[in-house]
Order: C-alpha cells, then sequence, then structure tokens
C-alpha cells in the first residue's frame, strides 16, 4: 500500500466530494495529532482549489484525558461563552467543518463517568446555538477518520501497533472508496445509487415501518411531509456535500410521539471515551420507558437524561447488511463505520432536512408535526443479518424493504 499516495486521493475525495470546496470557502479543521500528515495534504489542495482560509482546532487524547482526571471539579460545570462565539462566527463568515476524526474508544474508561456526563450536558447546553448550523445544513460539513494507534489496536488486538495501523488504513481506504482507481468517479456512481432508493422510498410515503428481530418489535411511524435522505445533502447555495465519508444509509424522520415496541441493539456503541454494550429499549408513545445495557449502562442512562427529547428518536436509517463496511466482518468501534455496516436509529434531534418544510417551521409547528428537538444526537445499530425491515403504507399494504438485512427493492 502506497500511503503517501493513497493520502492524497483521500485528501481530494475529501475535498471535491465531502466539502465540495468552491474558490472562497473557507475550513474549520478538526484534528489531533495523528491527523496531520492528512490534513497538511488536504491543506495543500485546498488551497489550490480556491480556498481561503483554514483554522485548525487541535485536540489531543492525553490532554483530554488529564483534564478528566486532574481537574477540579468544578471545571465540568462552566463552558466559556467565547467557545461558541468563535464557532458562530466562523460559520457566519463562510467557514465550512472538516472534521479528521481519529477516534480512541475508550479513552476515558477509568474516568469518573459523572464528570463526563456533566461535561457532555454543558457543552451539549452551550453548542446549542450553533448546532443549527449542522443539524440545518447552514454550512457544509463532513467526517472524515483515519486511525489512532490505539483505535488500531482496539479493532485489531492481535497484531503489533505499526501493523494494526496499516491495517487499519488499508481498511478505511477500502470502505471510502479510496482504493479504486478515481474515488471521486467511484462516489458519484454511489451517490446514484442512494439517491435511487432515496427516490423510491419517498415516492411510497410510507405511513409507518415495523422492525423485526431478536429482541426488537418496533412499530416506528413517520411523520407526514417526512424525507428520505441519501448520500449527500445541499448547502443554502444549493452546493451538494457528504456530510459522511463512509456512507451507505438512506435516512428518514420517525414521529417523536409515535413509536412503540422493543428494539435491541446489534452492536456496541463507542461514545463519551467508552464502550456501551447489550442495549435495550422499550418504547411507549415515543419514549424510552425501560432500557438496560450490559455494559456502560451509567453512560446510557446520562445520554437518556441529557434533556427530554433524549429519550426519543430524531433518526431511522436503512442499511443493508450487506454493505462494504458490514462484508469486512470488523466492529470498527466507530459510530461513522459502525453505522455504515447496519441499519441504525438515533436517540436526540432530528434532522430538519428529512422533512419538506423542516427549515421553515417554527418550534411549536415542528415539534406538531414529530420532528424531534433535542441537544444531543446519538447514533446506534439495530441491523444485522436477522432484521426485516416492513414499510406500511396508508391502506394498509406492506411493502419489504429488507429482509434478513438485505434490500428487497
Amino acid at each position: 500500500m502506497d500511503l503517501q499516495q493513497n493520502l492524497r486521493k483521500y485528501a481530494e475525495l475529501i475535498l471535491k466530494v465531502g466539502l465540495n470546496i468552491q474558490p472562497g470557502d473557507n475550513i474549520l479543521l478538526r484534528l489531533d495529532e495523528h491527523g496531520l500528515p492528512l490534513a497538511r495534504e488536504i491543506a495543500r489542495q485546498a488551497y489550490a482549489l480556491g480556498v481561503h482560509q483554514i483554522y485548525p482546532v487541535f485536540s489531543d487524547d492525553a490532554l483530554t484525558l488529564a483534564r478528566f482526571e486532574l481537574a477540579p471539579d468544578a471545571a465540568f460545570d462552566e463552558y466559556p461563552a467565547f467557545f461558541t462565539d468563535f464557532t458562530e462566527g466562523a460559520y457566519l463568515s463562510n467557514f465550512h467543518l472538516l472534521s479528521l476524526s481519529a477516534t480512541n474508544p475508550e479513552l476515558l474508561k477509568e474516568v469518573d463517568p459523572g464528570r463526563i456526563s456533566r461535561w457532555q450536558k454543558v457543552t451539549s447546553i452551550a453548542g446549542e446555538r450553533v448546532m443549527k448550523y449542522v443539524m440545518e445544513n447552514r454550512v457544509k460539513w463532513s467526517i472524515a477518520a483515519l486511525p489512532s494507534p490505539a483505535w488500531a489496536k482496539a479493532v485489531f488486538p492481535q497484531l503489533g501497533e505499526q501493523a494494526a495501523m496499516e491495517r487499519l488504513w488499508a481498511s478505511i481506504f477500502h470502505v471510502t472508496r479510496v482504493d479504486q482507481d478515481d474515488p471521486v468517479a467511484a462516489w458519484t456512481a454511489h451517490e446514484q445509487q442512494l439517491r435511487a432508493h432515496e427516490e423510491l422510498l419517498n415516492g411510497y410515503a410510507f405511513d409507518k415501518l415495523l422492525f423485526e428481530g431478536p429482541g426488537t418489535d418496533l412499530e416506528v411511524y413517520l411523520p407526514e411531509g417526512h424525507r428520505w435522505m441519501g448520500g449527500s445533502s445541499v448547502s443554502p447555495k444549493g452546493e451538494r456535500f457528504m456530510p459522511n465519508i463512509p456512507t451507505e444509509e438512506v435516512f428518514t424522520m420517525p414521529h417523536a410521539y409515535r413509536v412503540n415496541g422493543t428494539l435491541a441493539a446489534t452492536m456496541p456503541l463507542s461514545t463519551r471515551g467508552r464502550l456501551i454494550e447489550g442495549m435495550r429499549f422499550t418504547f411507549r408513545d415515543g419514549a424510552v420507558v425501560d432500557y438496560a445495557a450490559t455494559a456502560g449502562q451509567e453512560i446510557l442512562k446520562d445520554i437518556l437524561e441529557t434533556d427530554e427529547g433524549a429519550r426519543r428518536l430524531g433518526e431511522v436509517a436503512l442499511v443493508a447488511h450487506d454493505s462494504p463496511i458490514s462484508q469486512t466482518g470488523l466492529l470498527f468501534k466507530n459510530t461513522l463505520f459502525d453505522e455504515n455496516a447496519s441499519c441504525h436509529v438515533a436517540l436526540g434531534s432530528a434532522y430538519a432536512e428529512n422533512h419538506v418544510r423542516g427549515k421553515e417551521m417554527s418550534p411549536d409547528e415542528k415539534k406538531q408535526a414529530g420532528m424531534n428537538h433535542s441537544i444531543t444526537h446519538v447514533d446506534f445499530m439495530v441491523g444485522g443479518p436477522s432484521l426485516n425491515v416492513t414499510g406500511v403504507q396508508k391502506d394498509g399494504s406492506r411493502v419489504p424493504l429488507l429482509v434478513n438485512g438485505r434490500w428487497v427493492i
């Protein structure tokens, strides 16, 4: 594997497909030390494409861990307002968000979960003002992943660090289509396939979806005016961009107050530097009324108690079990990848783009329409080879969508 050549192709994919960079754009770049080689290649190509400014926002696992372990207790109850002011100012100055994710799935596994919960809630409340820029696609935004030693070892524990890094890079390049001769052309074809599913599902205008599988028997109503989306999103200027690289999903908005039944997660969820495993939920009138987890239940409890909307669904996504990511046979322990190996749902806020009037409605109108609102949005995986998904039309007719985890439309 020629790492440098693939980094150049990856950077080109991120800029031309992920952010769809146009002359005069600026980039707010989130990264850590593992992202520097890729970020430097992105900078060279971005400026050549006409970008004016790239502003890096740097993080570091060791700095983060030190704070959670050693900072005074009061440090987790206040979020400096100028952080939010800066982010909003950047968005208003034609900066678009690029996040290079080099995750450590269990960075905070030994940390007091109370500190994690308090800080997550403080940052979510403080960030609500700028969350709408991403949730409503007011700016272009994209997330792309790269290996860290900790992540590579978590995925390939049997390998040494260098070999694990090489295997994870190879896996990332494969599922993002970077290992193909022309990744940008490959993504253009992939986008067309996703949009074909999107158009087909929108044509049905389903009243509800039925999810059936081991531990899962769930009825999910869809709001009037719901819209399926797949692949790219559209900025206010009409520019298409790809929020997630990779992506295999077609997703829509569930009705926040009309979800009933049981739901079992089929993969662990890596969040807040911890792993949550064996999640099970019972929904009544849209809300989680009972839940359990075999590991990380205290983190799950904190997520559900973030606010009232955190107990309701804001997204439901269909992904075939035979997607390229699923075919790797890997548990990536990274939601960006694992959610694209499996059907998934999200607790928390809905995306405005999933309703035909989502960006026009007032908060009261959104609530009446069934659009969930929350300061959080947490995806978890519910699909696999034993999941069946059926769409039910208003006249009661049923349309099988996924049988044994695979598309049948």
